[in-house]
Parts: structure tokens; sequence; C-alpha cells
């Protein structure tokens, strides 16, 4: 800060939890004239605005996700300082459902967040890594596709009366992981023959992964204290 007279500071974290920890460290520390402001997809639409619109007076210093990556601009950012993690959805087997995982960030991901520096004026870019550990970073983050759970995919394919095959995928997805999808989407009695049930239907209204659907289907309201905590 004290190298940078001017502009706002946008700082690259995981996730809300990271941002909220990284906040009460912050806050008892910073000087008078500046304000915090945390940054994520979860927060109503009138506190990611306020992160967004520069101060009036002093400087601003926001706590963001990937969010501020290329979905949103901060017009008064000078300053950059990038933790280098990244949270990505990534198939667990032991769940048979997707979870969050925090890995380091690409490449390619590091010089998009570095650009959203100096976008109108000079700006600096912060790496809280060293020079030694740029080579070990990934060329690109892995599109989410080839990943991630492809269950609820497979059962809005089914809903849609597709295979996929018909449609431009920018990524196909990984046959062995749709089969596996759709394996587990027969199990559940949402796919008979390859075809959607009613019971497919039904998990295909809901809001949820379709396990986690089929057990309030089966078991009812009562299970959604369960279902929360899988």
């Amino acid at each position: 800060l004290e190298e940078t007279a001017e502009g706002g500071v946008l700082v690259f974290l995981p996730g809300e939890g990271e941002i909220r920890r990284v906040e009460g460290l912050l806050a008892p520390r910073l000087p008078a004239g500046v304000t915090l402001a945390p940054l994520f997809g979860a927060m109503e639409f009138s506190a990611q605005r306020a992160a967004l619109t520069p101060p009036a007076k002093g400087r601003k210093v926001v706590l963001a996700t990937a969010i501020a990556e290329t979905s949103l601009t901060i017009p008064d950012v000078r300053v950059v300082v990038d933790a280098g993690r990244a949270r990505r959805l990534r198939f667990d087997p032991a769940s048979g459902m997707a979870r969050l995982v925090t890995e380091r960030v690409s490449r390619a991901e590091a010089e998009q967040r570095r650009g959203r520096a100096g976008r109108v004026a000079p700006g600096v870019c912060y790496r809280l890594w060293t020079k030694g550990e740029e080579g070990a970073l990934p060329a690109f983050a892995p599109p989410e596709i080839a990943v991630a759970d492809l269950t609820g995919l497979a059962l809005e394919l089914a809903l849609w009366g597709s295979d996929g095959s018909d449609l431009a995928f920018l990524t196909p997805p990984p046959a062995p992981a749709l089969a596996e999808a759709r394996a587990l989407l027969t199990d559940l009695g949402a796919l008979d023959g390859g075809r959607i049930t009613a019971h497919g239907r039904a998990l295909a209204a809901l809001p949820l992964h379709p396990r986690l659907g089929h057990m309030l289907t089966v078991a009812g309201p009562g299970a959604a204290t369960l279902a929360a905590l899988l």
C-alpha cells in the first residue's frame, strides 16, 4: 500500500471462508481512510455493487474470489495481490458426487488476474509464490466438464431426449464418466434403457444432485437434514 499511493487494491482468494478470515485479520490493522470490501458470488447484489463502486474518498481493499477475474470490473484497481489459489469442482469417488477443492491457479488465470491491475493507469501485481514455482503451474485450468460429476448433465440430456451426440459441446464430456453417470441414474430408477422415467423427471425438477433428490423423494421431508449434511 505504501509503494502505490493511489487506487484500489484487489486481493484474489479462493473462497468466502478465506475472505472472511483475511477480513478479520486486516480490519484492525488498516490505516484510516482504507475500507475493506468482500466480493463473492453468494453475496447480495447490493453488497456486490458496493464492492465495485470506487470510494468517495480514501482507498478500498477488495477481497474477492475468481468472480473478479473476468465477470466483473472494478474501475479504480491499481494493485492486485494474488494468493495463487482457485476453488474448483472435482468428482469425489468416495461420495459419488462433486466437491469443491482448492488448487493452484493456472498460468492463464494468473495472467488474467494480473491484468486487472492498471487497466486505466499504471498498476502493480504481487504474486504470493516464488519465481521457481511459476514453471510448475499448469498452463490452463481444466474444463469443468472433464473433471466434474456428470450425473446432473446425464439427467438433463435424458430429459431433453438426447444422448449428447447431437450437441456441439465445446469440450465433449468424457465417455467413461458419462457412462458411469447413466449407470447411476439407472440404479436410482431415473433411467430405464437410457430413457427418462417419471421418477427421473421428478429428480430433474429438484435443484439437487440426483443422489440427494432420490433420497428426498423416497424418504420424504424427514431426510432433508441428512441430505443437507451430505
